[in-house]
């Protein structure tokens, strides 16, 4: 008997808004596996089917952790499907035909803060939230599709200090740095969020899809270099674990 796969994504649309929230159970991280991509790209088929706005989200205090690590137990396709996966989502969310708003409801890091760089408007909460790329931290060249969204989408001033330094930004300090737009108290995100939604809901949605790729055109032009560029590396890296070497 096929195993059925538990639902992690919700996608609910009303209004022309559909809202997409990621919840993997608590206290695993909103972590992207092959099966929140798939889940996700699922939602996002959806929204774009209806032509809606897209809100994106999270359950609990994490946005999103990042990459699930223990994929990488697993075996070198699971792996490579995983990583280049997670930037193929980054670019289909940079290029999405309507407005994509972020909901960062907590704690951001890794693959987490690209998705969140990914979106047209990212609305975080106050607190003692995390926000930070710490591939370099924990011993991790950084992938070239994840300096490539870095370095469209932070300010100048501080595009090295969090991709080189691994620099850990609270909510206002992401806003200065370009992770987020706006800042509002976590009891007010949701309903701030779908405000925001509503009204770009009201945008011309041919123009915005046009002037996106216009504007975005040398970016997503990187960002597919860099895509094909990671896959070389990230079979190079699994041909030399498969051999034992570092």
């Amino acid at each position: 008997m096929q195993q059925v796969k538990p639902t992690i994504v919700s996608c609910n649309i009303e209004n022309a808004v559909a809202t997409i929230v990621m919840d993997d159970g608590k206290g695993k991280g909103n972590v992207i596996s092959p099966e929140m991509l798939r889940q996700l790209n699922q939602a996002l088929d959806k929204a774009e089917k209806a032509n809606a706005v897209v809100l994106l989200t999270g359950n609990g205090d994490i946005f999103c952790a990042g990459f699930d690590l223990k994929i990488l137990k697993t075996g070198v396709i699971n792996t490579f499907a995983m990583l280049i996966g997670g930037f193929e989502l980054s670019k289909r969310l940079l290029s999405f035909p309507t407005p994509v708003v972020i909901a960062c409801n907590g704690h951001t890091l890794a693959m987490g803060s690209f998705l969140l760089l990914s979106g047209d408007y990212r609305i975080g909460v106050e607190g003692q939230v995390k926000i930070v790329a710490n591939e370099v931290e924990i011993g991790l060249t950084m992938p070239h599709s994840a300096i490539e969204i870095c370095r469209q989408r932070l300010r100048p001033a501080h595009f090295d200090r969090a991709v080189l330094l691994s620099e850990l930004y609270n909510p206002q300090t992401a806003v200065e740095a370009g992770f987020l737009d706006k800042v509002v108290p976590k009891e007010a995100l949701y309903e701030e969020a779908l405000k925001l939604a509503k009204q770009f809901a009201s945008l011309d949605l041919k123009a915005h899809k046009r002037t996106k790729l216009r504007m975005r055109r040398e970016l997503l032009k990187a960002l597919r270099r860099a895509i094909r560029a990671d896959k070389i590396d990230f079979v190079a890296q699994g041909l030399q674990r498969m051999l034992g070497k570092k």
